[in-house]
């Protein structure tokens, strides 16, 4: 049994490459298993189970019988919680070792290399109890992200893990030449193999309006009938009507989210006259009613919250794109990237899997 760990930082979009990879791989006859170590609580349903895990089973037709796996349930002050880790790691391999059973390969979802160091339960160290080789994942925004990708890398290295290659996912159409012809040209002359460069899609990247509203809570005004809309933009309002109406007739955001205050009906009206997925009215302050009228008539969600703007913004920011098992718009866009975008070639070398059994 193969298994290969897909790292990297939050937002990086480790779950559609896992998605992308698992689909790939059973396409080819093998089967595949998926495990999740390592978890965040705004990524668990109200019955406490990981939505990740969730999709995959679904797509993949995992068997439930090996229960529900152990995982780490983390966030920023973790350490007051696992107090055990040793326990906490015999946990995991036994959970690990009933998921994979007799599947060829499993994908494993892991975090950022370094992520739990403090208690010896990072993925890299995961990565080797489980005999697992790893991928690790770019989310492109500036050349700062080729530093953290070597730096991510050398780390692995450092720890002998090993490494299949760098995918560089999510990238800006406009960036797409730039990762091909200068950083992975780098990254290959760091003996560190580059599998694939995978173009931004909005069907996968943009969070729905359902997906800000769990993440914030708060009233719905408006507009609920429409809360599977896709948010490519946030727009704030803290600007002059005269400003805001400039920039919003130039067209320039499409399928934005408005975030301001609940006073500023002016721009609320405004920003429902144009191409908008959502408003986030912030402080509890009830809008006029005509801005309600006015969604109401559009069909356009209005979420009144009780934080401030800047509080609003901060919990947004922290919102990425989850695909469910019953999107299968989301779940083809996936595949086509992974099969278009990666080499799989060089991936199926790095696997050496045997040929497939036959059913």
């Amino acid at each position: 049994m193969q298994a290969v760990c897909v790292m990297g930082d939050a937002g990086s979009g480790k779950t559609a490459v896992c998605l992308g990879l698992s689909l790939n791989l059973k396409a080819r006859g093998y089967r595949v298993a998926f495990f999740k170590p390592t978890v965040r609580p705004a990524g668990l349903t109200a019955a406490g189970t990981d939505e990740d895990t969730l999709l995959m089973q679904e797509v993949l037709g995992m068997s439930a019988a090996a229960g529900t796996p152990a995982r780490l349930v983390v966030g920023p002050h973790y350490l007051q919680k696992y107090v055990r880790p040793e326990e906490d790691r015999r946990a995991i391999i036994e959970s690990f070792r009933r998921v994979a059973g007799d599947a060829a390969v499993t994908v494993i979802e892991g975090t950022p290399p370094h992520m739990l160091l403090s208690l010896e339960l990072d993925s890299a160290g995961l990565c080797r109890d489980f005999g697992a080789s790893a991928i690790y994942i770019c989310r492109v925004e500036d050349d700062f992200s080729l530093d953290q990708t070597i730096l991510a890398n050398d780390y692995l290295r450092a720890r002998e893990i090993p490494i299949l290659g760098t995918i560089f996912n999510d990238v800006p159409r406009t960036l797409v030449d730039k990762v091909r012809g200068l950083y992975a040209p780098i990254l290959e002359a760091r003996g560190l193999p580059v599998l694939g460069v995978i173009a931004r899609n909005l069907e996968i990247s943009a969070p729905t309006v359902a997906e800000f509203h769990k993440a914030l809570g708060g009233d719905i005004l408006a507009g609920e009938e429409n809360l599977g809309r896709q948010v490519e933009d946030i727009l704030v309002g803290a600007m002059t009507l005269e400003s805001a109406l400039s920039y919003l007739r130039r067209g320039a955001v499409a399928n934005k989210a408005l975030v301001t205050g609940g006073d500023r009906a002016d721009l609320a009206l405004a920003a429902l006259e144009t191409n908008t997925a959502a408003i986030i009215l912030t402080g509890g302050l009830y809008p006029d009613v005509r801005v309600i009228a006015r969604a109401a008539e559009r069909g356009v969600p209005v979420i009144l919250v009780h934080y401030d703007t800047y509080g609003a913004l901060e919990r947004m920011h922290e919102v990425s794109r989850k695909i469910r098992a019953e999107d299968r718009r989301a779940i083809a866009a996936v595949r086509e990237g992974f099969d278009q975008g990666c080499d799989h070639e060089r991936l199926m070398s790095g696997l050496r899997l045997p040929p497939p059994r036959s059913n």
